[in-house]
């Protein structure tokens, strides 16, 4: 009885870490920080652990995450959706700039099934600057409810200082726990200001992952299932060179 009593045990426990594992999972959008006029630039998305550079295949990702919806906001302020196309480990999207400017892309999915008691809600982004032009780079025009930006994003470089700002709602989030995540694993829990801003200094070149998750204690029914709150996560990703 003991021994049954303790293998029932160690499989919740073993099931728990599992879960907690899998829904540490984020889901991001690569791509080059900036783009040429009349050229396609190629919009990567991931799911996985970006600090362990564990990447999921798309055949496993979690419920309906593929079903993400991805929109292209122009300089001037035009939406386009584009359909992202599934490889062995990623999703690829293409578009091609016909204007000077900066370019954001905005990805968002909340996921069909309920996890756990959790309703999760996916968002990432990125910009894309062509020609030196900085019109369209503002937060604002993300439309996710949840969302990182930096103006600094084109011009990132090593030994020099990082400024972000969050958002939540259309609002500056302010006294919010972000993560950096280095190019190497490394990485760093920081607060945003009264101002909604984080702000680091990049040691190594790269790619850097910025997360800001959020759970909002709201209960209610989901696809026939309920959950007793919202877990939101926004996620940007900064090339530094």
């Amino acid at each position: 009885m003991k021994s049954n009593t303790f293998k029932k045990l160690s499989f919740a426990v073993l099931t728990l870490l599992f879960s907690a594992s899998s829904f540490a999972h984020a889901l991001w959008i690569e791509t080059k920080a900036t783009g040429t006029k009349g050229k396609p630039q190629a919009i990567d998305i991931y799911f996985g652990e970006f600090s362990e550079k564990d990447i999921e295949k798309t055949a496993k990702w979690f419920s309906d995450i593929n079903h993400f919806s991805l929109i292209l906001i122009t300089p001037s302020k035009k939406e386009i959706k584009l359909t992202a196309t599934a490889l062995e480990n990623k999703y690829q999207a293409f578009f091609t700039p016909d204007e000077d400017g900066v370019y954001t892309v905005a990805m968002h999915h909340t996921v069909k099934d309920v996890y756990g008691t959790m309703k999760l809600d996916y968002n990432s982004s990125a910009t894309v600057t062509v020609a030196n032009d900085l019109k369209g780079n503002e937060a604002s025009i993300n439309p996710n409810i949840i969302s990182l930006f930096s103006k600094e994003v084109k011009t990132a470089k090593k030994d020099t200082k990082i400024m972000i700002n969050t958002l939540y709602e259309g609002k500056i989030a302010k006294q919010q726990k972000m993560k950096v995540i280095a190019p190497n694993g490394w990485e760093k829990e920081l607060w945003s200001s009264e101002n909604g801003e984080i702000s680091f200094t990049p040691i190594w070149s790269g790619n850097y992952m910025v997360e800001f998750a959020y759970t909002e204690k709201t209960a209610g029914e989901h696809n026939g299932k309920k959950y007793d709150e919202v877990w939101k996560m926004a996620t940007y990703l900064i090339t530094v060179k």
